[in-house]
């Protein structure tokens, strides 16, 4: 991407309301007008409404949709790899091979997937903004967590199992919404193809296109034991959408930057080089080292290893939009046209005060707080399930003593379904594989911090990190989900009773834990937030919500069109085809097409479209997205964007920035043609109903 495109956008993206395909845009707050103009559509109210209540958040951080009447889901197939795989075994991998529930006997739960579907938006700026105006430092942060507090849990009334209430900071604080979701803690398996197929062209093709992958996974929520039934869905369209048709992509983009303020950025900028892309790098190491042991540490380390590759990938290209000095350049000059606003009006002057300032100096605090406050309150000195486990322990069982408006977020009443069901999960924990890994992750702690350092020798002793990672790991017995609930269920008694290596451990580093939390929250978050808000003021002041929101895993809707790109002067087409994935198939991960692709290939349309790429604005959140047409039919499956789109966390341009989708006829396709399930194509295409 050139700088002075990056400048020009950023201006424009800053400057004046969004206009072409840009913005993730809220529900209550769509540019109707402007979709009207460039595309002769705007939804009724009655569209939007069926569109929300068909969408749905895939709680560990994606998207998804029903897509029949009796809840099947639709989201990504490495959006619930973590399912799969926890439903695997030696000598059962269903991260390999696939998997296909014929009967719905068959459909195995999901021990730790969770649905929301959003059913309410209220508005509570004003009850959050009394709450902690006058107020700073840590006195505003226990006063917005009791707010918080106070807030979900009004709103989930008596339904507190299937009801989940999220607080949602917009505008950087400018306004507050309750989003009132249904939760849906039974979700079950019923296909996924082979990992071969789902993550074709893994690393190299990641971000890329032309891309031939099937990354799409087929779910089902149930309540009371049977499937949902639901009015409000989205069928299939087999023809999927033409080049320049209306394309609208619904999901949970998880964050974007593009409201930060310079000083964040380069907050951002350099702790991505010098700490974040080095430990993960350092990480994928390890994990591949892991995985050359064996084909079984190789399954077992799958998951971890694609996330990882992903992260880099992605910090990778933040980092390169977030060097170029023509965007931090373009952010300066539109800082200092909102500053010399704010001066032009005496009144909003006084009430956005030093907000700039006192963001910058909250920066000079992050920057010196956050090696300790990372390895320690962040965990990241500690990566494993088992302490993962124990914290939650040890923290529950202090925080649920406390009253719900005085509790740690995390451990308000809102969130304990959540936890409780991860308590719950059996899935499986692998003692070689947290050995290894926590024990590099002690030994950064040693390497960070340095050894003499006393937090270091109360963790360590006379220990190798090695060392004491093993022993740790042979005497916990974190690993059975009833021995998690008892303690659960037992309290401060049976936690501080315990014996476990995990739980002493936790026990141990708490109170330094806590007090680096505090200071963080006090100095750092505190300060950003209430900054954040001044500022905000001063932004609606001057463009109201002409403009959107940054992403914050709520619900939004984007709009554009099916649409190619020129790379280096050369036209990108829209579209791939299946002939294309069996020409760039060579045998050898990560281009080897599994064996029930090669053995059908006869019985395919070479020239059945495959994946595609529209100029819809997302980011990370909406994997598992449905891409729609102005029916609300399903013609695409959101997976990935164009590595263009990775700079997309700050700044937007058309021309460049692509999502990249499955085709809906592709999948269709597939189903009947390959994996033998034409009940499933069936069923989302409204042709069999039960």
């Amino acid at each position: 991407m050139k700088t002075t495109t990056v400048a020009m956008t950023l201006l424009a993206t800053l400057a004046a309301p969004a206009f072409a395909a840009e913005g993730m845009w809220t529900l209550d707050n769509l540019p109707l007008k402007q979709m009207q103009a460039q595309y002769g559509f705007a939804p009724s109210t009655a569209w939007v409404d069926k569109l929300r209540q068909a969408s749905l958040r895939v709680a560990g951080g994606c998207s998804g949709a029903f897509v029949s009447a009796n809840g099947l889901v639709m989201t990504n197939h490495h959006c619930v790899i973590d399912c799969v795989e926890q439903l695997s075994s030696a000598s059962d991998d269903r991260v390999a091979n696939g998997f296909l529930a014929r009967e719905r006997a068959q459909e195995p739960r999901c021990p730790e997937v969770e649905l929301n579907r959003l059913d309410q938006i209220s508005d509570v700026t004003a009850a959050v903004k009394k709450a902690t105006r006058g107020l700073s430092g840590e006195a505003y942060q226990k006063a917005q967590n009791a707010v918080q507090a106070q807030l979900t849990k009004e709103c989930r009334g008596s339904e507190t199992e299937r009801t989940r209430c999220d607080l949602v900071s917009l505008y950087q604080g400018g306004q507050y919404q309750l989003y009132r979701y249904h939760r849906y803690a039974d979700v079950r398996l019923v296909w996924v193809p082979e990992f071969a197929i789902a993550n074709f062209g893994g690393d190299p093709d990641n971000f890329m296109f032309p891309r031939y992958a099937l990354d799409i996974a087929l779910l089902r929520a149930y309540e009371d034991g049977k499937p949902v039934t639901t009015q409000n869905f989205f069928p299939f369209k087999a023809d999927g959408a033409e080049p320049g048709e209306l394309t609208l992509v619904t999901g949970h983009p998880g964050d974007t930057q593009r409201l930060l303020t310079v000083a964040q950025l380069e907050t951002l900028r350099d702790k991505t080089a010098l700490h974040t892309l080095p430990r993960l790098s350092e990480l994928r190491g390890l994990q591949l080292q892991y995985a050359r042991q064996g084909a079984e540490q190789a399954r077992q380390v799958t998951t971890e290893l694609e996330g990882t590759e992903n992260y880099l990938k992605v910090l990778r290209g933040e980092l390169l939009a977030l060097s170029d000095p023509a965007l931090l350049q373009a952010k300066r000059d539109e800082e200092r046209r909102l500053q010399a606003f704010i001066r032009s009006r005496p009144a909003l002057r006084r009430e956005v005060g030093d907000a700039f300032a006192a963001m910058a100096r909250a920066q000079t605090r992050a920057r010196d707080l956050a090696p300790v406050h990372d390895m320690v309150e962040g965990g990241r000195a500690f990566n494993s399930a088992y302490f993962r486990h124990a914290r939650t322990l040890v923290r529950g069982a202090a925080e649920r003593a406390l009253p719900n408006g005085e509790r740690l977020r995390e451990f308000a009443d809102n969130n304990l379904p959540q936890l409780e069901q991860a308590l719950e999960s059996p899935a499986p924990i692998y003692p070689a594989l947290e050995t290894a890994r926590l024990g590099w992750a002690l030994s950064k702690l040693r390497e960070t911090l340095g050894p003499d350092d006393e937090l270091v020798k109360q963790v360590l002793g006379t220990e190798a990190p090695e060392a004491m990672a093993a022993r740790l790991v042979a005497g916990t017995q974190l690993a059975e989900p009833a021995e998690r609930l008892r303690l659960w269920q037992g309290g401060m008694a049976a936690v501080q009773a315990s014996t476990d290596p995990f739980i002493q451990l936790a026990l141990r580093i708490e109170p330094r834990a806590r007090t680096l939390r505090g200071q963080w929250e006090a100095e750092v978050s505190a300060a950003e937030e209430k900054s954040a808000e001044r500022i905000a003021l001063a932004r609606f002041a001057r463009t109201g919500k002409s403009a959107y929101p940054d992403a914050t895993f709520t619900l939004r809707l984007s709009y554009g069109e099916v649409k190619g790109w020129p790379v280096r002067g050369q036209p990108v087409a829209p579209y791939t085809d299946f002939g294309g994935a069996f020409k760039r198939a060579t045998g050898a991960a990560p281009f080897a097409l599994p064996p029930s692709w090669l053995a059908r290939q006869g019985q395919l349309a070479l020239q059945q479209r495959f994946n595609f790429v529209s100029n819809n604005d997302i980011i990370g959140g909406n994997s598992g997205s449905p891409m729609l047409n102005a029916k609300g039919e399903v013609v695409g499956l959101v997976f990935d964007g164009n590595i263009d789109s990775i700079g997309g966390a700050f700044t937007f341009d058309e021309r460049v920035n692509r999502t990249v989708a499955v085709h809906s006829g592709a999948i269709l396709a597939v189903l009947r043609q390959v994996y033998d399930a034409g009940f499933l194509a069936d069923e989302l295409t409204g042709t069999r109903s039960k």
